[in-house]
């Protein structure tokens, strides 16, 4: 288990990777979601700047790496070429400079930092923590450690590409829904972003909020003179 040192001046989390997984073909999107507009930048780089704000090192698993050359960190490819997300989870554990990784999708917009925390501290460098939702199993926001390496090649090697598949060959922690739901009560962090309509939604959602508090910060100045 990786044990929560990091000091009040730097608050990141040693001995854990956070890795973007940045390999789908974004067909439903119709265009790279990933670089889609959002909150003044470009969709991966929200991702890349919580990330940053909680690990040491960070790694983005693409195979196209020149579409990211704004992004300040290391790039790496899919050592399995074509074998889907699992084959990304690998290249990351693979490349890791630290014994265990955060891995998470590029179209994840509500990650919880808490959360993140909490499992990252709680990382086992020979399994696997996944949280659970009330859909299920989420391993696109789940920790791995190195000690999975041998069990994903296998799984990989044998044709198999779901990322459940090797499971039953590491120790796999869970953690349950009323867990998850201390620090996510409404289970955003596993929400992603799939279609054209998901993308305006979100933003929709984001201006209607900033809207709210601009007119609570208003009213809040007015009642105060």
């Amino acid at each position: 288990m990786i044990h929560e040192v990091y000091s009040k001046e730097d608050r990141r989390i040693p001995e854990v990777t956070g890795v973007i997984l940045a390999g789908g073909q974004s067909s439903r999107m119709g265009s790279n979601k990933a670089l889609l507009p959002y909150r003044g930048g470009r969709f991966i780089e929200a991702i890349h700047r919580l990330l940053y704000g909680i690990f040491p090192e960070v790694i983005l698993v693409t195979n196209n790496p020149e579409q990211y050359d704004f992004l300040p960190c290391r790039k790496v490819p899919d050592l399995f070429e074509g074998a889907g997300v699992l084959a990304g989870i690998h290249s990351g554990l693979y490349h890791s400079s630290n014994p265990a990784i955060f891995a998470v999708a590029c179209d994840m917009p509500y990650l919880t930092d808490a959360l993140i925390r909490h499992m990252a501290c709680r990382a086992d460098v020979g399994g696997v923590l996944i949280p659970e939702s009330p859909k299920g199993l989420e391993p696109l926001h789940a920790v791995y450690g190195k000690g999975c390496l041998a069990a994903i090649e296998s799984t990989l090697l044998s044709g198999q590409r779901r990322i459940v598949s090797f499971f039953d060959r590491a120790n796999v922690s869970k953690m349950n829904v009323e867990q998850v739901a201390y620090f996510d009560p409404s289970f955003d962090s596993f929400k992603n972003i799939n279609t054209p309509r998901d993308y305006y939604e979100l933003r929709d959602g984001e201006r209607a909020t900033e809207q709210h508090v601009e007119e609570e910060r208003v009213s809040t100045v007015r009642r105060s003179h």
